[in-house]
This record gives structure tokens, C-alpha cells and sequence, in this order.
């Protein structure tokens, strides 16, 4: 039967520890797997339905990137405008170096948002974001915040590292300032309206809370998850904070819908897509990129690299979800999961390989980890 490798191997995570997932693939359109194993809410013993919401962490990033491109198109800014230009708080900024804190040499430029290159960092409790929390009681909206987050001083000089950060949180506050409008408006009118995806949204009501799958944290201690509930991502610091790197909260099928409508093009143009999905790292950047043997980066998303087997952009979110679109073989990958800090995360992109191995005979599903560090399924070391 088809897929039995692609399951089989799926249901080791389930082995390892994680509570349940749900994968869906399309192929030319049309849905050539879905499949859904384990629970969705372990302690209650409610199996995976297929209609969860789920907070998609950083797979927000490519929503947000896409939205920014879609305005790009429009000749509203040029990747190599100045962030100042635009937000004048980003103006002066300083480096933190061994010897202390000293200004900038170089501006910060749109580019840099898209390609994590910009010297932010993930520091999410800095002095001045504590503060942004307390002077706007606990509202932090979205173009406001960045007026705190921009004392914070860059980890290093723009251009000089690839270090995930976020570059892509201000990547929306940008993003309001060329529109007009708020972000998660902006979103909500031109990609998740478009492509119908009506479970979708930033800034959940807390009414609607309690409709998202419940939350997991990997123990490696006891090798299982612990349930945390459902609670707000600690990447969304506000209650009109949009988070374009980690607030979205969506469903399986409506995550594919945007994957879809990236790649036929629905709601960005072909050319776009191709400036996305182009390799950009510099040879400066390149070794702090986490994934440089199988992958480059281009404009917000991991892409292919010249010589490698991996043909698929897209990117992963913390809690498990993963993102794939493959335009030469027509094919969109959706896997979802609910559990923090799971060593699985690293082994996703063999879901995406043993689908091509068993759909497009690419190659011996058997073979898959011959190439690889990892020599089957069961050789993790946590």
C-alpha cells in the first residue's frame, strides 16, 4: 500500500514520546495522504480528529513574509531600504560587543528582517521589553512595541551572522507601517480570507482558548510529554501583540491551504516566490545557519540548495508543526504536532523525503538514512 514507509515511520515519533500528529499531503491539487495517529489530548484519551487548532509557533514566519513580499510587489519598498526609513526608532542603533556597547557601523536594511541577518537575537526578557509590558498594560500592540524593542542593543553588526531572532516580529510591525493597517488585519484580508482559512487568526479571543489542542513539553528526563494546557505563547507578549514570528493559530487543512495557495500562486506572484525561495546566505552568514548541509535561506524560508536532494521551502514551528512546498514536483507537506522542546523536531524533513521516495520512487525508502547521520528511525540519541 502506498505510504506504509512514511507511516511507519511517523508513528516512531509517537515511540518517542510525542502525544499524537497529523500529516497531509497534495499532490497537483489533489489529497494524496492524511494521516493522523496518537491523541490530541493524552490525559483525556481523545484521539487526533483532524480539526485541532494548534498554535504553529514559527511557522507563522512564512505567513509573515509572505504578507511583507505581498507589498513588496506593490513597489512599496525596496529590500534594501533602510528599516529606519520607515521606523525611525531603528535609526541609532548600538552593538553589544566583549568590551561593551558601541553604535552600529552599518544600517539596518529590509533584507536583513527577511534573512534573520539583522543582529536581533530570541531574547524575550530584556529589560525593555519588561517595560513595554508594563507602560502599555499588557497590550503591547504590534508597531507600538517596537519602540522599546529597538533599545535593546543587536547581538552583532547587521550582515555579519545568521542568527534567528525576532527579525520577523518587526518584519510585521513593518509591515503595518506600509499598509496602514493592523497586522493581523492585514493577514486576515489578504491571506487568510483569500484561501478561506477561517480557522486561522492571530490574537485569539481567550473565549476561543479553550478550543486549541492542548499544549506538551518534552521531559528528557522520563522521555514523555508533560502537559502544559493551552496556554498563550510566550513569544506574544501582549494582548495586541501579533506576533509575525509565533502568534498564528491554525488547523491542519487551513495550513494547507496557504501552502497551496503559495504554490499556485493564489496570493503572491511567481516571481516573488522564485526571490523567496532563493538561496541568500553569504559565505559570512552561512556557518551560523542551522541547517547548512540539506539547506540555504532565502527570504524567509529554508530552501534548496544548488546540489542538494532537498527540493522543498517552507520552515517548522517550536511545538512540532512543519511546512513544505515543493513546486517542481507539485507537492504541499503539512505535519502538525503540539509538544515544546521535542529532539524530534531535527528528524522532520525525512517526512518529506520518504514521501518523495515512496511517491516519486526517488529512491529505496529503506535507503533514506544510508546518507544520513542517522542510520534508521530508532537510532535518536536524546
Amino acid at each position: 500500500m502506498m505510504f506504509e514507509e512514511t507511516k511507519r515511520f511517523c508513528d516512531t515519533f509517537l515511540e518517542k514520546g510525542m502525544p499524537g500528529f497529523d500529516l497531509m499531503v497534495m499532490k497537483d491539487g489533489k489529497e494524496v495522504l492524511r494521516y493522523k495517529n496518537g491523541f490530541s489530548d493524552a490525559e483525556r484519551g481523545i484521539p487526533v480528529r483532524g480539526n485541532e487548532r494548534y498554535n504553529i509557533y514559527s511557522c507563522s514566519k512564512v505567513m509573515t513574509c509572505v504578507a511583507a513580499m505581498q507589498l513588496w510587489e506593490k513597489g512599496l519598498f525596496s529590500l534594501d531600504d533602510r528599516l529606519s526609513d520607515y521606523m525611525p526608532e531603528f535609526e541609532k542603533m548600538n552593538v553589544a560587543t566583549e568590551n561593551g556597547v558601541r553604535p552600529a557601523k552599518r544600517p539596518i536594511l529590509i533584507h536583513n528582517l527577511f534573512e534573520m541577518t539583522a543582529g536581533f537575537t530570541y531574547d524575550c526578557s530584556t529589560g525593555n521589553i519588561q517595560t513595554a509590558k508594563e507602560e502599555t498594560g499588557g497590550r503591547c500592540q504590534t508597531r507600538e512595541f517596537m519602540k522599546y524593542y529597538a533599545r535593546d542593543p543587536l547581538a552583532y553588526e547587521p550582515g555579519d551572522e545568521w542568527r534567528y531572532s525576532l527579525g520577523h516580529d518587526v518584519l510585521a510591525a513593518f509591515v503595518e507601517v506600509i499598509s496602514g493597517q493592523k497586522f493581523e488585519e492585514y493577514v486576515k484580508e489578504t491571506i487568510f480570507d483569500p484561501l478561506g482559512m477561517k480557522d486561522s487568526t492571530f490574537l485569539l479571543p481567550e473565549s476561543e482558548r479553550k478550543n486549541v489542542a492542548p499544549l506538551y513539553r518534552y521531559n528528557k528526563e522520563t522521555g514523555r510529554a508533560d502537559l502544559l494546557g493551552t496556554p498563550v505563547p510566550e513569544y506574544v507578549f501582549g494582548s495586541e501583540y501579533a506576533s509575525g514570528g509565533a502568534g498564528v493559530v491554525s488547523t491542519v487543512e487551513d495550513c494547507m491551504k496557504f501552502a497551496e495557495g503559495v504554490r499556485l500562486r493564489k496570493i503572491i506572484k511567481d516571481g516573488t516566490v522564485e526571490l523567496m525561495k532563493t538561496d541568500r546566505l553569504t559565505e559570512k552568514e552561512r556557518p551560523y545557519y542551522w541547517n547548512k548541509t540539506d539547506y540555504g535561506y532565502g527570504l524567509g524560508v529554508r530552501c534548496a540548495k544548488k546540489d542538494g536532494f532537498f527540493r522543498d521551502y517552507g520552515w517548522g514551528g517550536a511545538a512540532g508543526a512543519y511546512l513544505a512546498i515543493d513546486d517542481e514536483r507539485g507537492l504541499s507537506l503539512y505535519f502538525a504536532s503540539h509538544m515544546l522542546s521535542s529532539p524530534l523536531r531535527r528528524f522532520r524533513p525525512y517526512i518529506y523525503r520518504f514521501v518523495c521516495a515512496e511517491l516519486f520512487e526517488t529512491e529505496d525508502p529503506a535507503e533514506l538514512f544510508k546518507k544520513s547521520e542517522i542510520r534508521s528511525p530508532d537510532d535518536y540519541r536524546f
